[in-house]
């Protein structure tokens, strides 16, 4: 979840790296009783996200500045909406505008491009997750974008699931205890209320696997035949997690295969932001 917290301590590091001494424009060409109002219009469709971090953005600058939001996180829009009004005094709103932007333009295009996923899924039972491959610092937000978007969560951070790796399996295997005794090792050690997903690269690793009793297996870089083939041999015995590959032209045919996960880290990785302006007039 994002909190209030959350959004104040990121926006308010944003703010100080963009303005540490002021906004010096503002401070020497507006006068300081000057009002402004401004709308945040939409350049081009797409899926809001981001309201309450956009308004932070001016409420942290100066408590005066109202923001009245047009839709909720989660809303589509088209070209031309009026998505939120700022009312306030005119400097503040001059120097949150930026930050504010910076933070809806990007959630938005995560929001956007998460529900054209979503769409190419429609019909079956897999769930479009993100993915770790987030920008520093920024993960909440993100993370808040996709399931805007209609999409849902990976695991939020490396505390929270056991998800061994190719590179964790190449360490286990030196223990010389074969792979389903070592991951056995790993399961009698985890409380009944920690997840465990292993990530698999070939089709003969499938059982050795499954015989370790973990919750789920992805398979990372399968063709949609050998993904067929693995969500036949996994019979549900494990949430089936398809990884690598995916994009929106590939996707159909991956959810097709039977998989009940399919992460993305394009997701988050690689958006493009969408292009909404703030329209800003000044009242002297």
């Amino acid at each position: 979840m994002l909190t209030e917290r959350t959004i104040d301590t990121v926006v308010r590091a944003a703010l100080d790296e963009d303005a540490p001494w002021g906004d010096l424009t503002s401070e020497v060409l507006i006068p300081v009783d000057a009002l402004a109002s401004a709308r945040l219009v939409a350049r081009e469709p797409g899926v809001f996200s981001g309201g309450a971090v956009f308004a932070a953005a001016f409420r942290l600058i100066d408590p005066r500045i109202s923001v009245t939001l047009s839709l909720a996180d989660g809303e589509p829009f088209g070209r031309g909406d009026v998505l939120a009004t700022v009312d306030g005094p005119a400097r503040g709103v001059l120097q949150a505008e930026r930050i504010g932007l910076n933070f809806v333009q990007r959630m938005s295009g995560i929001a956007t491009l998460t529900a054209r996923y979503v769409a190419e899924v429609a019909g079956t039972a897999a769930r479009i997750v993100d993915t770790r491959k987030t920008t520093p610092g920024l993960r909440a937000f993100e993370r808040q974008a996709v399931r805007d978007g209609g999409g849902h969560n990976h695991r939020f951070s490396l505390s929270d699931t056991v998800m061994a790796k190719d590179n964790h399996l190449a360490v286990l295997a030196q223990s010389g205890l074969g792979l389903t005794n070592a991951l056995l090792a790993v399961r009698a050690t985890l409380s009944h209320t920690t997840h465990l997903e292993v990530e698999v690269d070939r089709i003969d690793q499938i059982e050795e696997v499954l015989a370790a009793g973990i919750d789920t297996i992805m398979l990372d870089n399968f063709s949609t035949a050998d993904l067929v083939t693995g969500v036949a041999l996994v019979a549900g015995r494990a949430l089936v997690e398809a990884s690598g590959g995916v994009s929106l032209e590939t996707v159909g045919s991956i959810a097709a295969c039977g998989v009940d996960i399919i992460s993305v880290g394009a997701l988050t990785h690689s958006v493009h932001a969408l292009d909404l302006g703030l329209d800003v007039h000044v009242r002297v």
